[in-house]
């Protein structure tokens, strides 16, 4: 009997489909063409020999089938990735800088630990910074690495992650929602949360004031929590000092943002690569389990 081997190559182009839930975004991320996505599929599904996929307008929408077997080729893929750092993890060494924003920082943290087991002889540096200042180390050639979110004054990067806005009080005590709302809002040099909340009230025509500001959320927690002002978080920023506010208390939706992945030019260090691959894999998956 002919052994019945899949392919590892389509399952990664399988797994990504359903990350991004479209070809033309699975071949941006995997640096193929759009064709050549559609005929690892086709050619996928050829290899099992029943449909994994139907169209729904541009969007990809897997058959129970293609569900399941997204499901086995994630496990495979990190079977995969496991031997391969079993194998090389005493090869690769070095010094690798990461940054990323002191709010983000929480996201990564089985990612660092698992890098750090795999590859125990690297030194890894974090460095938390606004977005725009980690983008600037990285075109500067001192940062490896940065995982920041994306907005007016730091273009580019990699998307690997949508996170939607929300408005947010604290658990037990709110500001009145007359206008001028108060809100709490990130220093200049995040302004992507500050641009949201203005564009939301204008087009809403509401009025708003800037009773306190900080450069992270640590420092607007305390005067959020204590019911002085309204915050622009993301879904992942909340804790249980805060609670979300919606259009029932007569706030405007908000905008998503872009989580980008930026690496300076030229080709990556084997650490960087690496670690770059983990929080690409961990950041969309999570987005994919939480959608």
């Amino acid at each position: 009997m002919r052994n019945r081997i899949l392919d590892l190559n389509m399952l990664l182009t399988l797994v990504t489909i359903a990350d991004t839930g479209t070809v033309t975004a699975a071949a941006e991320r995997l640096a193929y063409t759009q064709s050549t996505v559609s005929m690892q599929l086709h050619r996928l599904e050829n290899a099992v020999g029943v449909p994994l996929h139907e169209r729904d307008g541009r969007r990809i929408r897997f058959t129970p089938e293609g569900q399941k077997l997204v499901g086995y080729a994630r496990k495979m893929l990190e079977l995969n990735n496991e031997a391969l750092d079993d194998v090389q993890q005493q090869q690769i060494a070095g010094e690798l800088n990461l940054g990323i924003p002191e709010d983000y920082a929480f996201l990564l943290t089985s990612v660092l630990s698992h890098f750090n087991r795999q590859f125990p002889a690297v030194q890894l540096q974090v460095t938390c910074r606004s977005s725009v200042e980690l983008v600037k180390q990285v075109q500067a050639g001192s940062m490896d690495l940065a995982v920041v979110t994306r907005q007016a004054r730091s273009p580019g990067g990699e998307v690997i992650r949508r996170e939607p806005l929300m408005w947010a009080v604290g658990a037990t005590a709110q500001p009145s929602l007359l206008d001028p709302i108060p809100l709490a809002l990130y220093s200049p040099g995040a302004d992507v949360f500050r641009d949201a909340a203005e564009q939301a009230l204008a087009s809403a025509g509401r009025d708003w004031r800037m009773a306190y500001s900080s450069q992270s959320m640590t420092g607007l927690m305390p005067v959020v929590a204590a019911g002085l002002a309204v915050v622009v978080v993301t879904r992942n920023m909340l804790t249980p000092q805060l609670r979300v506010l919606d259009e029932r208390n007569g706030m405007p939706p908000l905008q998503s943002v872009d989580i980008a992945l930026h690496r300076p030019p030229g080709r990556p260090s084997e650490p960087a690569k690496q670690l770059a691959e983990l929080i690409r894999n961990h950041l969309s998956t999570d987005e994919h389990n939480r959608s």
